[in-house]
């Protein structure tokens, strides 16, 4: 399919993490962008997108997934993808991902914004909110919030109690204009307050 999309070649694939990473040691030209999978044998798309960081930062990542839950969306944004994309996606959108991908944009769907136990809820946070109006306390707890650290452990580095956490994050809500954790983490990956 992507193949013919004009202006794009896929130049190899792998089966998993391992097989990517042997296989991209030998290419005498790298990609451009790398469609990498969340759930793979051997090694999966996070540990290998973490690699793919360390070693060829240049190359851009965009994640493909079936999965909707929460915890999921955030490793693979923390993780640094350019984009997200569900498997079941229509044509245009994959076109669209790697439009934007490639000059150097992110595309993440209104979809992977904001999940929840029964279903999808559009959320966007309000982006143009500036982050020099939050504590330095509240940027700390964004930063940590946007990770895979459970409330509990939030509140263990902070120093602080669950009440405060909870405190912290019903004020980035309200002034964010989201519901969950997502929500607070695409707004920290797009004011790059994280990478």
């Amino acid at each position: 399919m992507i193949n013919r999309f004009r202006g794009y070649a896929v130049l190899f694939t792998a089966s998993d993490g391992l097989d990517f990473i042997n296989k991209l040691k030998t290419q005498l030209t790298l990609p451009d962008i790398v469609i990498m999978d969340q759930f793979m044998p051997i090694m999966d798309g996070s540990a290998t997108i973490i690699w793919l960081k360390e070693n060829f930062p240049q190359i851009s990542v965009i994640a493909l997934s079936m999965n909707y839950n929460e915890n999921s969306v955030l490793t693979m944004v923390g993780n640094g993808v350019r984009g997200y994309l569900l498997k079941d996606a229509e044509l245009h959108e994959f076109k669209e991902v790697l439009e934007v991908v490639s000059k150097g944009g992110t595309y993440f769907p209104n979809y992977i914004t904001y999940y929840v136990e029964n279903g999808a809820v559009r959320e966007t946070p309000h982006e143009n909110y500036d982050p020099a109006n939050f504590s330095s306390r509240e940027i700390e707890f964004l930063k940590l919030a946007s990770s895979e650290l459970t409330y509990k452990e939030i509140a263990d580095k902070m120093n602080v109690g669950l009440r405060t956490i909870d405190s912290y994050r019903d004020q980035l809500f309200q002034k964010l204009g989201v519901k969950s954790r997502v929500g607070l983490a695409l707004y920290a990956f797009r004011s790059k307050i994280i990478n």
